[in-house]
C-alpha cells in the first residue's frame, strides 16, 4: 500500500501526516508515506483544497484532518479492496 499526503505544510496539512504516520504505527503495517509538497505535483490529483489523501493513487479525502478513527476506516477500507 502507498499512502500520499498532498499538502503544502500548513497546519492542517501537518496534521493529517501525523495523524496518519500515528494510526499506521499503532496498525503495525508495512506502508510506504510520502509528502507531496510540489503544487504541481499536487495539482495532478482532482482535488479541491488541501490537505489530501491518496492510497494508492486514489483520492480517499481532501480538505479536512479527519479524526484517527476514520483514517483507520479509510486504510482497512482501501486494504480490502
Amino acid at each position: 500500500m502507498k499512502i500520499k499526503v498532498l499538502g503544502t505544510g500548513c497546519a492542517k496539512c501537518m496534521a493529517l501526516e501525523k495523524t496518519v504516520n500515528e494510526v499506521i504505527k499503532e496498525m503495525n503495517l508495512d506502508v510506504t508515506i510520502e509528502e507531496v509538497k510540489d503544487m504541481n505535483r499536487i495539482l495532478e490529483y482532482p482535488i479541491l483544497t488541501t490537505p489530501g489523501l491518496v492510497i494508492n493513487e486514489k483520492v480517499v479525502l481532501f480538505g479536512r484532518v479527519p479524526k484517527k478513527d476514520e483514517v483507520r476506516d479509510i486504510i482497512n477500507k482501501a486494504a480490502a479492496t
